[in-house]
């Protein structure tokens, strides 16, 4: 199964795309949506057009999106969610089931602690998917992000067949 990790932003919005074979975890791809145009609007469409692209290239079978914390600046943390927004609408229309991941969830998934620091994320996704090159620090959250879902998805496969197995 393909897991595709976003990692949303207006700027940069990373992408990180694994394999997931049982236990084993291993990388596809990764990268970095850089939004194009001055307009609002022409950003929110550059970077719906480029997931869509990814999504095309890569495959996956389900999405997982980081979920919005919210700061101090109303404006920017406005402008953070229609990201977001196009994070889930571009895997939605490809079909893809999408899981939700708070920061601190995916960090304590992948290191163990919910309040880690960005580069302890980076390395211990460099531990878990050996021989990978990050595109930057937003792919490396979304390679987290993936990692995060796959984790989850083992768990959520794991309960199913035990509780089939307990009726059957």
């Amino acid at each position: 199964m393909r897991v595709l990790g976003i990692d949303p932003g207006l700027r940069n919005m990373g992408w990180g795309v694994i394999e997931v074979s049982g236990s084993r975890l291993s990388h596809i791809a990764n990268g970095i949506c850089h939004s194009k145009g001055t307009d609002l609007g022409d950003r929110l469409l550059s970077l719906h057009m480029q997931l869509t692209d990814v999504i095309h290239a890569w495959t996956p079978d389900v999405a997982a999106v980081e979920q919005t914390f919210v700061n101090k600046d109303g404006v920017g943390t406005l402008k953070l969610g229609q990201a977001r927004g196009i994070a889930m609408l571009v895997p939605a229309q490809a079909g893809l089931a999408i899981g939700e991941y708070a920061p601190n969830a995916v960090k304590k998934a992948v290191v163990g602690v919910g309040h880690a620091e960005k580069h302890q994320v980076e390395h211990m996704v460099k531990l878990q998917l050996p021989g990978v090159k990050i595109a930057g620090a937003d792919a490396a959250d979304a390679l987290a992000i993936a990692i995060c879902h796959a984790h989850h998805l083992q768990s959520a496969g794991t309960l199913a067949k035990a509780l089939a197995r307990a009726g059957a």
